[in-house]
Parts: structure tokens; sequence; C-alpha cells
């Protein structure tokens, strides 16, 4: 069992927007799981949906690089100790270098990439430790994505904390920011229905069953009620089928269909994303220190 710490229920609270109370029951009753709390707490209906975004407390940058002919697309995660560092021209300057070495060579593997030789004739990984000498902090290269697309890659960088790339079959410039921009902003999970994986289909089905209004009543009206729901559900997490966010009377789908374009697939990474930080409380760090002396 996972202990139920208080950066676990404001996790759960900032993904569910529930109160203090109702999360660290709900996590006390998942033995610390915080998955397993949100799945029963949708399932006894308090929450409706959670945030997708995990514990994404790590520093960095999100880089990205663009081929002159808009077809190829790169990303690179770099990760600092701290969000100072994060917004130091140094890392930054060094972070669009592995971007650009990264697009040169069309290179997703982190250790291929440490070993790729940048304009003034240092490596990556050279570079990477000379400035760590600088700076007094930790980088790392933590991962890359590279997408080619026989149309058009879109690109957007939202504060250098979200990185979005969009494989367009057509289109211009402006409609790959927009909707690039758009999966920055949504975070959706597909870029159409019959795409979202069987496990997370029926994994949601089961949510739907679990739901209060559905006790007492027949199979059939809740296969329905199941299915009406589901529906909904897929719409709000495929791509094409979310109103887009600057325009929400037109679903992207829409917006990309009038410009002759069509959205093959799209790649997000966020900063941090996945990596736990250890959250120091200092208050009971000086109250331990002022006890021992």
């Amino acid at each position: 069992m996972a202990a139920v710490t208080a950066a676990l229920v404001k996790e759960l609270r900032e993904r569910t927007g529930l109160g203090m109370m109702e999360c660290k029951k709900a996590l006390v009753e998942a033995e610390g799981d915080i998955e397993r709390a949100i799945d029963d707490l949708r399932k006894s209906g308090q929450a409706k949906a959670a945030k997708k975004a995990g514990r994404t407390a790590a520093e960095g940058t999100v880089a990205v690089a663009i081929s002159a002919d808009g077809k190829t697309g790169v990303l690179v995660e770099i990760n600092s100790e701290t969000d100072f560092v994060a917004r130091d021209d140094n890392f930054l300057t060094f972070a669009g270098k592995v971007a650009d070495a990264a697009l040169a060579a069309e290179e997703a593997d982190v250790a291929s990439i440490a070993a790729l030789q940048l304009a003034d004739g240092s490596t990556v990984e050279t570079a990477r430790e000379a400035l760590i000498q600088k700076i007094g902090e930790n980088i790392q290269v933590r991962r890359a994505a590279v997408l080619k697309s026989s149309g058009r890659v879109g690109a957007y960088v939202h504060g250098g904390k979200i990185g979005v790339l969009v494989d367009l079959t057509a289109g211009d410039e402006e409609l790959g920011k927009d909707v690039a921009m758009h999966v920055a902003a949504v975070a959706p999970s597909v870029v159409r229905p019959e795409e979202l994986p069987e496990a997370e289909l029926e994994r949601e089905k089961s949510i739907i069953r679990a739901q209060p209004d559905m006790a007492g009543k027949p199979e059939e009206i809740v296969e329905k009620m199941v299915g009406g729901r589901i529906q909904k559900f897929l719409k709000e997490v495929s791509l094409v089928e979310q109103p887009f966010v600057k325009n929400p009377d037109v679903t992207v789908g829409k917006l990309a269909k009038a410009a002759g374009a069509d959205i093959v697939s799209f790649v997000r990474l966020v900063v941090g994303e996945g990596i736990e930080k250890e959250e120091t409380d200092f208050a009971a760090e000086v109250m331990a220190q002022v006890n021992k002396s």
C-alpha cells in the first residue's frame, strides 16, 4: 500500500476538482493508488472526469525544430533541476542546438543523439557536460520524437513546457500551428474515435456501468445508456471530433477539411511528464533539525 501523502491528495484534487477530505478518503480506500481512486470516484458519481496529467514536477524545456520543406519535425525534452535554469539563455541555446542536430540526423534515440556533432565540432554529450560545469545543475536530454509527413508537419510549443508536432496531409503553416496549439491545450488521446485502444474503451464502459444512475435499470436500458455515453466520451478524447479551441463552432476535423487536409497523427510532449520529484517539507525539515539539537 502506497502512503497517502499530502502531495498525493493535492494531485488528486487538481485532477478531479474535489475537496481535500473526499480525495483523502478515496486515496485511503484505494490504498494510495491514484488511478484506482479516480476510477472509484467516477463510479460513485463524485467525479465526472479527471485530467490526464500526472506528476510533472521535473523542470526543463521542450525544443522544436522543423525542416526547411516543412515535412519533418523534431521535439526534444531536456531537463534541469530548477525552473530558474530552464529559463537560462545558455540552457535554451543548448536545447535549440540539440533539436537542430536531432532534426539533421532525423534521430529520436537519446543515446544516439548524445553522439551527434554540433556546429562547433563538439558532440551533444560534451556540450551537455560543459553546460553542467558552467551552470552547476544536472542537465539531461530525456527524450525526443521525430515526425515525418508526406504533406506538412505543424508545430507549436507552449511556454517551453508543452511541445506538439502534427502530421497533416496538406495545408499551410498557419493550419499546422493551429492544430498543434489545440493539441497542446486540450490533450486529445487519439486522432479518431476508432483509434482508442480497446482496453481504454472497456475501462470507460465499466466505469459508466458502475455509476449510481445505472442501478436497478434493465440490462437493455443500461446498454443503451452506456452506448450513448461512450459516443460522447469518444468525441471528447478524439482530436478530429473536438471543438476547435479558437472557434468552438467548428471541430478540428472540419477545420482541417476546410483547408483540404486530413490529420494523420500527432506527438505531444510535456516537460517532466511521468517523473516524480521528491517534495520537500522545509518546515518539517527545520523542526527535525531543531529537535536533534
